[in-house]
């Protein structure tokens, strides 16, 4: 499976920047309903696992949220490897709203 690793800089504390990316998956979920399915989420500290099916793929991986950046290690199905640069730029821009 492809991973995703990315480090996303905050300028906030490490606690309003866990705050803002707990309230993200489900946001997410809603809007993207239609598409989303089986969004699981469990934090221990600052480190967070997640996985759901986006349009019958597989997506799991790991949120840490550090003083100040947030790291994603995530896994892909393999048939996203061609859509990974957008994936990822996806997320940058969301992260980057949120982490504002």
């Amino acid at each position: 499976m492809p991973s995703l690793e990315m480090s996303i800089p905050h300028n906030l504390s490490q606690q309003e920047a866990k705050r803002r990316i707990q309230e993200l998956l489900p946001k997410m979920k809603s809007d993207y309903a239609d598409q989303i399915k089986d969004l699981h989420e469990e934090w221990k500290d600052n480190t967070g696992k997640f996985s759901f099916s986006i349009m019958g793929f597989a997506v799991s991986g790991t949120l840490n949220v550090n003083e100040s950046t947030v790291d994603l290690d995530g896994n892909l199905p393999f048939a996203a490897t061609f859509f990974k640069g957008k994936i990822k730029s996806v997320i940058q821009e969301k992260a980057q709203e949120i982490l504002a």
